[in-house]
């Protein structure tokens, strides 16, 4: 736990203005994000602290399918059903603003507005899926 991390406190629910969605994964919390770009666009954060995209070793692939199931599960409870049509992903340092590990998981795809697009772009230099 790191006190000085917005998503640890989240997590922690210790920042009241934050909703947290429900999640059936105790590791693992779901949010919408503040500046959402798309009309579903949530985080799936690990409880534990954990660094950025780039600290990812092959031990927590089992991890970032739990938090890609819990995105899909989150998108599904708000009635968004075409799992064809959605973009996850991480933003690659040093182009993420909090350095606690988030999946961005965003739908419809399709309606990613032009600077989503960009922010947002599969396999770019700044976000990977």
């Amino acid at each position: 736990y790191d006190g000085k991390c917005v998503f640890c406190r989240i997590a922690r629910r210790e920042e009241p203005g934050t909703a947290l969605l429900p999640c059936e994964d105790e590791d693992l919390v779901c949010f919408r994000d503040i500046k959402p770009g798309a009309p579903h666009h949530y985080l799936v954060v690990p409880v534990k602290h954990m660094g950025n995209c780039k600290t990812l070793k092959t031990e927590h692939i089992p991890l970032v399918k739990r938090m890609m199931e819990v995105g899909k599960a989150v998108l599904l409870k708000n009635n968004f059903s075409d799992l064809n049509d959605v973009r996850m992903g991480f933003h690659w340092p040093p182009f993420c603003s909090i350095a606690h590990l988030h999946l961005h998981v965003l739908a419809p795809a399709s309606q990613l507005g032009f600077l989503s697009r960009i922010y947002y772009r599969i396999n770019s230099y700044w976000f990977i899926t």
